[in-house]
């Protein structure tokens, strides 16, 4: 039976003299060693003072900094972070920074370090080399502290099938510190999923969706800072998958910063604030995509086609154009300024060109993502070569 609503909160336990969360003078009882900002890392396989190798000598082609300050707004800071599960690498130098209030989208194949790269940034992992710091602090060596404040949702959550959906989420509050019967924040989190008259059931007789959401749930009962979703909308229904989506989103205006590892690119276009592509354990870009689309794609693309698409051969000597590229059934144009449209249009018109398509052409986040794998396999082609590569001029 899922208990009634009380009608005030069941206090939390007081933390022991000395330990995290104590009271006392108000500041962090963590010491300064491996902690705040601005601090050496002495994670495994570092010497103090220095965030990489026995030498402290930073990874070719980049440079450490004299200290390592606290960049503004950063919730997150992997730099040059290596891990090897025996003699496989999963991360190769690999950075991230996540700011503080906003969703960071890690976009890769299976097996890029997506995953990997969560556990590190909790302290799950520990990494061979690198500096890493989450809420200022090492989590390797804080890694409660650390935790405490983060909520994580895995691709494959674990859950205890034989348990009702109600006692999962008890569980989990008193884990958190929340009490054992921490009533009010359980109902508040499942009802946010739409699982809350669920609850009384078995969680093995579950949908995959519920089960999902009842994940969800559990990841914001203590009121985290960071929330970590490895695949949040996996086994969900397209009707579900939106509004957790938009739920993330709420998340970020409460003030709250998000790192999503997802396959699916049309979940990230439109809620990334920030993307990072990652391949092989390192990232090969990041940036807002209205940024890195630019990177790609510097001109205004519009496509045409005709009745007779020979005819639209003549529009690589009008006014504006910078390119012209013929590919299958569609004509690629390039041009300087979007607004010229309206006049390519006339001129053609004019030329006796009948048009049957003209269509401005706004690249995707899947666009813009293969594109960067292109120029990954082929790196001496440039930045957005490898996807408007015909020029006709």
């Amino acid at each position: 039976m899922i208990p009634p609503q009380p009608a005030s909160t069941t206090d939390t336990p007081s933390a022991a003299p000395g330990a995290p969360g104590a009271s006392g003078s108000g500041t962090s009882p963590l010491p300064p060693d491996g902690g705040p900002w601005g601090t050496p890392s002495t994670s495994t396989g570092s010497p103090a003072g220095s965030p990489t190798g026995s030498s402290g000598a930073a990874p070719e082609g980049r440079a450490w900094p004299a200290e390592v300050e606290a960049p503004n707004g950063l919730v997150v800071e992997m730099r040059d972070v290596s891990k090897n599960f025996g003699r496989v690498p999963a991360l190769s130098n690999l950075t991230i920074l996540v700011p503080d209030g906003r969703i960071t989208v890690l976009l890769g194949p299976n097996g890029a370090g997506k995953t990997t790269a969560i556990r590190v940034i909790t302290g799950a992992l520990t990494p061979d080399r690198g500096h890493v710091r989450t809420f200022g602090f090492d989590p390797d060596r804080f890694g409660e502290e650390v935790r405490r404040r983060c909520g994580v949702v895995s691709a494959k959550p674990a859950l205890y099938d034989r348990l009702s959906g109600w006692d999962n989420l008890e569980y989990s509050a008193e884990l958190y510190g929340l009490g054992r019967h921490a009533t009010a924040p359980i109902r508040e989190a499942a009802g946010r999923f739409g699982i809350l008259e669920a609850l009384d059931q078995q969680v093995g007789g579950y949908s995959t969706g519920m089960k999902t959401r009842l994940a969800l749930a559990r990841a914001v009962l203590h009121n985290p800072d960071l929330l970590l979703f490895d695949e949040p909308t996996s086994g969900l229904d397209p009707e579900s998958s939106h509004a957790v989506l938009d739920l993330i989103r709420e998340m970020t205006d409460e003030g709250r910063t998000v790192v999503m590892c997802t396959h699916l690119l049309v979940e990230a276009e439109g809620l990334a604030d920030q993307i990072i592509v990652l391949e092989n354990g390192t990232d090969l870009i990041h940036g807002t995509q209205e940024r890195l689309t630019r990177q790609y794609w510097p001109n205004d693309i519009v496509r045409l086609d005709a009745v007779d698409p020979s005819q639209l051969e003549q529009v690589a000597g009008m006014e504006g154009v910078i390119a012209v590229r013929r590919d299958e059934d569609v004509t690629e144009v390039q041009l300087d300024d979007i607004r010229r449209v309206p006049d390519l249009v006339a001129a053609l018109s004019a030329a006796g060109v009948r048009l049957t398509r003209v269509d401005p052409h706004n690249p995707s986040l899947e666009d813009l993502y293969f594109a960067i794998r292109r120029e990954r396999r082929a790196p001496d082609s440039g930045p957005g070569l490898g996807a408007f590569p015909e020029v006709t001029r």
